[in-house]
């Protein structure tokens, strides 16, 4: 199948696989069956692999309604999007329409739309909420960040509504509860921390800490016995090498620009696991 190249993230996203795709792409095997993607994000390696039939999922309600009204609705989001304006006093508006009352009426175009616009504006690309799940990112000072990208929104609407990719909006580990021998699965969830200062788990307010990696590597074992081909990305700390002693192991080192510590950017090891032989394509 002829991969279309206009297909790619519409979102900045702490975490984002886009400089890694090149490697990402040499230890995915090269037949499957169902792809799923438990923890979305910005859907980068996604749009890189672009199956034909696939789960994606992610526990952030804001970021999954992009997905869906990218899919559904596209001419009215992007007429939408073309109403926001780059100014500070404009952006602190829109930011802070999660504290008042009417938020949760909305309509899912304006959700999505206010989600993308805030994400090219703010400072950094971050999505962050506080503990009462309101986005409290600050304004970005951007003199001219591109707000509407139509191209890569109607590639990516062109590939959701034309596959048969589901879209869920639930726990990860329900999100792959029909995966079947066979089956491809990528887990790409938060990283643990290597650091006090380098969690980005303030992305969504359920967090994932210690128990939730725990879990995670349950899950994963569990769809290996069962015969589904899985990889898992995370930081390579000596928790999560311990987790996974019992899979193959590839290190691999990314640059990380998107951390609120100055000191916390730059390159870091990070792991790709797999319960597969890998098949380096190079």
């Amino acid at each position: 199948m002829k991969k279309n190249k206009l297909l790619q993230p519409f979102l900045k996203w702490a975490g984002g696989k886009r400089q890694l795709l090149p490697t990402i792409r040499q230890y995915t095997p090269p037949k499957y069956g169902t792809y799923y993607e438990p923890f979305i994000g910005a859907g980068a390696v996604l749009f890189d692999m672009q199956p034909t039939v696939g789960v994606i999922n992610d526990s952030n309600t804001e970021l999954i309604n992009c997905y869906e009204v990218i899919r559904d609705s596209i001419d009215e989001l992007i007429i939408n999007l073309r109403r926001h304006k780059n100014e500070k006093e404009y952006y602190y508006a829109i930011r802070d329409i999660d504290r008042e009352p009417n938020f949760k009426n909305l309509d899912p175009i304006q959700r999505a739309s206010r989600i993308i616009f805030l994400n090219k504006t703010c400072f950094n690309g971050l999505f962050r909420v506080n503990s009462a799940g309101q986005f409290n990112v600050p304004f970005g000072s951007y003199h001219n960040p591109k707000i509407l990208n139509e191209i890569v929104l109607r590639a990516a609407h062109n590939y959701l509504a034309t596959k048969n990719i589901q879209i869920m909006n639930v726990d990860f580990e329900q999100s792959v509860k029909s995966a079947a021998k066979g089956d491809f699965i990528y887990f790409d969830p938060p990283y643990d921390p290597v650091s006090d200062t380098s969690s980005f788990t303030g992305y969504d307010i359920n967090g994932f800490g210690k128990r939730e990696q725990v879990r995670l590597r349950d899950v994963y074992k569990k769809l290996s016995d069962q015969g589904c081909l899985v990889l898992l990305s995370n930081s390579a700390t000596d928790f999560i090498l311990d987790l996974y002693k019992d899979f193959t192991i590839i290190t691999v080192t990314a640059s990380r620009n998107i951390n609120s510590v100055a000191t916390g950017r730059g390159k870091i090891d990070e792991v790709l696991v797999m319960n597969y032989d890998c098949f380096n394509k190079k």
